[in-house]
């Protein structure tokens, strides 16, 4: 029989130390290990220093109060009886079109309802077979801002509806009247009639910042009363939907049914009223987008005064100044609003603002952009006078002029199906373009040249010329040919330029593009 090693022999012993030194490395590991989770970054072991020094002791304490969760059952509880649902009833116009994406007629108020957030019934992928004409509902959210029953919610939600029902947290149900709305914004203003002693919302005075938190309260696929918690992603947010765009961003979860529905603070004012959600399935994605309350105080304000809203005019197209064009005009900075435009009998051609020059400031405050000129003119009331500081032809000068009344929105329709394009063109190679006089063109006018090809991949294709626009200057110089666009454009290059400014009309729109100009 064998017998068992010898445990008593150097070799054993040694081997025994070797072994209970790899054991002891292994659990010194697990427990360096162990205590990097729980002290984090701390400095080497030292004799009577295993637990945190004072300091670190206070600075642990610091962020572990900081990071210590919130709730926010008080301030749901205090603030959920001034949300409502809201509920409208509209008829749908017959129509022969069709369209995968929404079952309302194109451009109609219950169209736009549909993809923001409340789909008819706020059931989201309900369909309804377009051109047969017929009732049609939808859902929405607001809350009220007076005892006596006036609340907010969006323009898209009650453009257009033959009758408004909101439902309040209580369950009780109540007709409204819309007192005025202003697509605009996409604020609306509605009034229930019948008591004074409804719970209600106070709009915040300041700008929340990125980081607060924000409650989203609403009615999500017709589910009354729910909270959602976020933060203030971002401010000034632009999302194409207007001249007067400067949404908060949250991403407190938003969904259909939520729209016109308020975004509390935490200490149960509303900072912005819920209006759109980026989603590409439907449903959120934890971008969302408020309207500033600030916006909505003086909306409102008006639309209780007057049922409408008035908003100073200058009369101009504006289009931002990027890099290339603050180079073609000599300017230092890229800043400011850049004219396409004026209109005939604006203020703006009275006071001599023509096409090109740049709107720097108004009264002294300076315009970084045109969404800011715009909110800026926009939040005046028509009659003001205001000083403009202008960029013309490289001179600075100033403006006085008084502000006439913004138009309401009027709805126009390109020509291009009356235009009869020419068979061919003379082409402008390294732009890869083809142009052709504009009197060659039916319908296209008497001045510049109009665009009858644009080369795939090619500087004015990357720029967003396309066939039908009209190229009216080159570098400040009228053009009524190609070899008028190419002696605008060699001059340019004489002057050591490295880009050129081309003002065109496009869709019935002016605007100015940086064009690059190649050398040799």
């Amino acid at each position: 029989m064998t017998s068992g090693p010898d445990r008593s022999s150097p070799q054993y012993t040694r081997r025994g130390s070797m072994m209970a030194a790899r054991k002891f490395a292994l659990m010194a590991t697990v427990a360096a290990g162990l205590g990097g989770v729980a002290y984090g970054l701390s400095p080497p072991f030292q004799t009577g220093s295993f637990f945190a020094t004072p300091a670190q002791a206070q600075v642990s304490a610091n962020v572990h109060s900081a990071q210590q969760p919130v709730g926010f059952a008080d301030i749901v509880e205090r603030v959920k009886p001034s949300v409502i649902s809201v509920r409208v009833k509209a008829m749908e116009k017959p129509s022969a079109e069709n369209s995968d994406d929404s079952p309302f007629q194109p451009g109609s108020p219950m169209e736009r309802f549909f993809r923001r957030f409340g789909g008819p019934d706020g059931i989201p992928g309900f369909r309804i077979p377009r051109g047969r004409g017929g009732p049609i509902s939808g859902q929405g959210s607001g809350f009220f801002i007076s005892a006596d029953g006036y609340a907010v919610t969006n323009n898209h939600v009650v453009d257009g509806a033959e009758s408004v029902e909101v439902s309040t947290d209580d369950g009780k149900t109540y007709p409204a009247k819309v007192i005025g709305t202003d697509p605009r914004t996409d604020v609306a203003l509605i009034k229930v009639d019948g008591r004074t002693d409804f719970p209600f919302a106070k709009l915040a005075d300041g700008q929340p910042r990125i980081g607060d938190w924000v409650l989203a309260v609403g009615n999500p696929f017709g589910l009354g009363g729910t909270v959602t918690a976020g933060i203030v992603s971002a401010r000034g947010r632009d999302i194409g939907s207007g001249p007067y765009d400067d949404f908060i961003q949250i991403d407190a979860p938003v969904n259909k049914g939520n729209s016109g529905g308020p975004a509390f603070n935490t200490q149960g004012e509303v900072v912005g009223v819920n209006t759109a959600i980026f989603s590409p399935s439907g449903g959120s994605v934890g971008i969302a987008f408020s309207i500033p309350a600030s916006t909505v105080k003086s909306v409102v304000a008006q639309l209780k005064d007057k049922g409408v809203v008035s908003r100073g005019w200058i009369g101009i197209q504006v289009q931002p100044v990027t890099a290339e064009i603050a180079e073609s005009l000599g300017l230092k900075k890229a800043e400011g609003a850049l004219v396409a435009e004026p209109q005939a009998n604006s203020p703006a051609t009275k006071a001599g603002i023509a096409s090109g020059d740049v709107i720097t400031a108004v009264n002294g405050t300076p315009v970084r952009d045109a969404r800011e000129l715009s909110r800026t003119i926009g939040a005046m009331p028509p009659g003001s006078s205001v000083k403009l500081n202008v960029v013309q032809k490289g001179q600075e000068k100033s403006v006085d002029l008084t502000l006439g009344e913004l138009p309401n929105p009027r709805e126009a329709r390109a020509a291009d199906s009356d235009q009869a394009r020419p068979q061919r063109g003379a082409e402008l190679g390294r732009l890869g373009l083809t142009v052709a006089p504009a009197t060659s063109v039916a319908g296209a006018g008497n001045e510049g040249v109009v665009v009858t090809e644009v080369e795939r991949n090619s500087p004015a294709a990357d720029r967003g010329f396309r066939e039908g626009d009209v190229i009216l200057e080159v570098g400040s110089k009228t053009v009524n040919n190609a070899a008028d666009v190419r002696s605008a454009m060699q001059s340019a290059r004489s002057d050591s330029k490295h880009t050129v400014l081309m003002r065109l009309r496009s869709n019935g729109q002016t605007r100015f593009v940086a064009v690059p100009l190649s050398r040799g």
